[in-house]
């Protein structure tokens, strides 16, 4: 895999930043969406070829790809010049080409692209510039499916177009003013006084796809990566985790702070913070390409590709962000790449019997277990529960508890919230990886919500540390409660 850092030079945290949103209160909450073109990389192809437009290019390095990943970079720069954000780097995987960004994210898939933003960026402002350049570029005047979401923001007020309350948003997705008027379904998962999160979703447009099956014959036959859509074929476990962590100690804030008289780049900063806790171990070094970002004078980025990149392979991402300062400390992490809810032998032993862990260890090539041992201050590389699976490269993963409890115990949070995309042909329920005592006797569980979509379960759950209680709102913050009602209202009128 290649890293693109050349053509970037490395700015400090004020440098990057939009002027109004530094220095004060940063918005860590990312908002996070995704434009499907495709259900999958071969019938992206096909729409392409029906449109007249060339489904592949070959790069200056050498490298095929084909559907979005054949429009150039300064194309998805131009879009990102819109929202209001920089690109930091890029990794260039086998399926999917991963971009860093001075704000959270972009990834761009053959048949689709996620855009995950935080602060008071314009993601959805982004949206018609999307469509435009996939017109102009692929030949498609029209979107296979669309998914929207975010937490609730700590300082709502202070965010810019219909990013400042939900029912705004909703509207701008609906009325067209991308370029597209969605007919999707609007979510509000969670209290309205707690952490809580929103979801819109279109249902799959078929439409855009008649008339392609011969023209891509295999596709309907392959294995197809899609969070929140018709189930995938048997034996291809498609999930999505998010963590959102808030209020984090201080032992989870520290290592996010550039230390006096260090002078380092921020991809530099990125490698060694890294290091020290643990997240380039979070999946094998051997199958994953990991760029990180250091700000000054703190906070941190992170993408991760792992394997091919597709989660149909066997592989997919994580991405991190972390705003460790004190008052509005959050961190995320987000990851797809398919993983067993629970290790083989402790799915049998709950279940009772060792042929239930079957399904769950054909899909993900699961063979052995391998425990390591875990540092007290939770920021030692190897943690309790990690499976060794037979993924091609033998490369040691994480089942899902596993990989929650890691994080969780990298960032120290004295809340978090879990949203859980899993295919509903699998034979455990999604449920089954976030029970009560997930994180043992350190957290109670508040909330857990379950929606049923085409073929997937979602689970929301939230959690606190146990004994910690809530500092009083800030000033700023205090009408998020009054808006988040003023929003549903909005909604429902």
């Amino acid at each position: 895999m290649a890293v693109d850092h050349g053509s970037v030079v490395q700015p400090s945290a004020p440098e990057i930043l939009n002027d109004d949103s530094f220095p004060g209160p940063f918005e860590g909450p990312e908002k996070l969406l995704e434009v499907w073109f495709a259900p999958s990389p071969a019938m992206m192809e096909a729409r392409m070829r029906a449109a007249g437009k060339p489904s592949s290019a070959v790069r200056e390095d050498g490298t095929r790809v084909r559907g979005l990943r054949c429009v150039p970079r300064a194309q998805w720069e131009e879009m990102l010049d819109i929202v209001k954000c920089k690109v930091l780097s890029v990794v260039q995987g086998e399926e999917l080409d991963s971009y860093l960004l001075s704000e959270s994210s972009l990834f761009v898939y053959p048949h689709y692209i996620i855009l995950k933003t935080c602060g008071t960026t314009l993601n959805l402002h982004g949206l018609g510039r999307i469509n435009a350049i996939v017109a102009e570029h692929c030949g498609l005047d029209s979107q296979w499916r669309l998914f929207y979401s975010r937490k609730s923001f700590f300082f709502p007020e202070l965010q810019k177009g219909p990013h400042r309350e939900w029912s705004h948003e909703v509207e701008f997705l609906e009325s067209g003013a991308s370029g597209h008027g969605y007919d999707g379904n609007a979510y509000y998962v969670g209290p309205i006084n707690r952490d809580h999160w929103v979801l819109y979703l279109t249902s799959p447009d078929d439409s855009v796809l008649e008339g392609l099956e011969e023209a891509a014959p295999a596709a309907t036959a392959e294995a197809v990566e899609r969070p929140l859509q018709l189930p995938p074929p048997s034996g291809f476990c498609d999930q999505t985790l998010e963590i959102l962590m808030t209020h984090l100690r201080p032992e989870g804030r520290e290592p996010f702070f550039v230390p006096a008289g260090v002078e380092k780049t921020g991809h530099e900063l990125g490698v060694d913070i890294s290091r020290q806790l643990g997240i380039d171990a979070l999946f094998s070094p051997d199958e994953t390409s990991l760029d990180s970002f250091g700000f000054e004078p703190c906070g941190y980025s992170a993408n991760a590709v792992i394997g091919t990149g597709l989660p149909e392979s066997n592989g997919g991402y994580f991405t991190i962000h972390v705003t460790p300062e004190e008052g509005w400390s959050f961190a995320s992490f987000e990851c797809n790449v398919p993983l067993p809810a629970m290790s083989p032998s402790a799915w049998a032993s709950q279940s009772g019997s060792p042929d239930k862990a079957a399904p769950l260890a054909i899909a993900n090539g699961n063979g052995k277990e391998a425990n390591g041992a875990n540092g007290a201050n939770g920021h030692e590389k190897a943690a309790n529960g990690f499976a060794a699976q037979a993924n091609g490269q033998g490369a040691a993963r994480p089942d899902l508890r596993s990989l929650i409890s890691r994080v969780v115990d990298i960032f120290q949070p004295n809340r978090f919230s879990v949203t859980l995309f899993v295919s509903t042909e699998n034979d455990t329920s999604s449920a089954d990886a976030i029970p009560t005592d997930i994180l043992g006797r350190s957290f109670t569980r508040r909330d857990k919500i379950g929606y049923e979509f085409e073929g997937y379960d979602l689970v929301f759950a939230c959690f606190e540390r146990k004994g910690w209680k809530e500092p009083k709102k800030p000033a700023s913050a205090a009408g998020s409660m009054a808006g988040s009602v003023a929003s549903i209202k909005a909604l429902e009128s």
